[in-house]
């Protein structure tokens, strides 16, 4: 999920912390950020996953004028395209967020995706569990590297019933 244009805008932070119910005044004040320790405002850890929608062909983003899969099962009566092998088989299992450098209004982010570790175990109800980890490196506009998220997916043998 790349991307080379990565804004960092107070309105977006602010919309972010609201949309995840999380009131801290370091996301949206800036006078209340002045006394912490970055000093300024920062967004909520998750907000880097936000860059997706400036990702081009992001496929959970809906294009106008053009069918949309949507966020739950089926909502446009369109079945999404699996990419893992599908059929209720792959599932996001964990997403890590480890911060190098604070991130702050004005900054401009590009991600780099990374792949990760792969490795299988025996299930007990899906079969053999495939676990493959992707990197997402989040670097500023000084090419400081700022955040690293790793996600970790699953992929089963066959459908848990």
């Amino acid at each position: 999920m790349a991307t080379d244009n990565f804004p960092i805008e107070a309105g977006h932070i602010m919309l972010f912390a609201r949309s995840i119910g999380d009131a801290n005044p370091i996301y949206h004040d800036a006078d209340a950020a002045t006394d912490t320790e970055p000093g300024h405002v920062i967004p909520p850890p998750t907000f880097v996953q936000a860059s997706a929608q400036f990702t081009e062909g992001y496929s959970l983003r809906p294009e106008i004028g053009q069918p949309w899969f949507g966020s739950g099962k089926e909502p446009t009566g369109i079945k999404r395209e699996s990419s893992g092998g599908g059929g209720g088989t792959g599932f996001h299992a964990e997403q890590h967020y480890e911060y190098h450098a604070p991130v702050q209004p004005g900054d401009v982010l590009k991600a780099v995706d990374k792949p990760g570790k792969s490795w299988t175990r025996e299930g007990r109800r899906g079969g053999s569990l495939s676990f493959s980890e992707s990197i997402t490196e989040y670097y500023n506009q000084d090419g400081v590297l700022v955040v690293t998220a790793r996600s970790v997916g699953v992929q089963t043998s066959r459908v848990v019933e």
